[in-house]
């Protein structure tokens, strides 16, 4: 099968990639927030897409159900990076990995005075690399949304999470304290597609890094 099937999740990062697919001779005949279809057809008979979770991009390119997929940084270094190429950072969907407290915890001290944190994040082990490095000693807890409500409830004195514009976390009186890691999201290639489609997915890669420099 020489035809190519990209992976996107819904939101930002499908709205964001379209002007480069655009560049690349590639529209989608649906939009996924409208249409219930996991598979959407383009204007290419060759081209395909299809609309998973976010955090599952990594792992439809690496087991080849996807040849190519448009990915955050953060769910990235999730997973690993596992057989995948990462030719090019699209530039979108923008933010920044950081830790936040509530208004009124010392974090500095906390960390001065040696004190065991527990920080709760969907991101664990972008969290556990951070606070090794730093020497600070935590227990992480998983959680899958809503990670502001941890500290105002007792369930942690800190989180790691994306923050944009920083509105939400001072809507429920939080503040960013460390900045962990600039994000935003990366084209990833199966690595034997690559090989396999080289003359199809090659001209693609090539309009994707003309339109970002744009």
């Amino acid at each position: 099968m020489t035809g190519i099937t990209i992976a996107l999740s819904k939101g930002r990062i499908f709205d964001e990639t379209v002007p480069l697919l655009a560049a690349a001779g590639i529209q989608p005949l649906e939009d996924p927030e409208t249409s219930r279809k996991l598979i959407l057809q383009t204007n290419r008979t060759d081209v395909r897409l299809i609309i998973v979770r976010a955090s599952d991009v990594p792992t439809y390119v690496q087991y080849g159900a996807a040849d190519m997929g448009v990915a955050g940084k953060d769910v990235l270094n999730e997973h690993g990076g596992i057989g995948l190429y990462q030719p090019l950072d699209l530039r979108i969907a923008c933010c920044r990995m950081m830790v936040a407290v509530r208004d009124d915890f010392d974090y500095e001290s906390a960390v001065r005075q040696g004190a065991r944190l527990r920080v709760a994040t969907k991101y664990v082990q972008t969290a556990r690399d951070h606070f090794a490095a730093k020497g600070v000693h935590v227990d992480l807890i998983k959680l899958y949304g809503s990670m502001e409500l941890a500290p105002l409830v007792g369930l942690s004195d800190a989180i790691v999470d994306l923050v944009s514009s920083g509105s939400t976390l001072k809507a429920n009186h939080l503040k960013a304290v460390e900045h962990i890691a600039d994000i935003s999201s990366r084209l990833v290639v199966n690595q034997a597609a690559l090989k396999l489609k080289y003359a199809v997915i090659q001209p693609m890669l090539d309009a994707f890094a003309l339109a970002v420099q744009k």
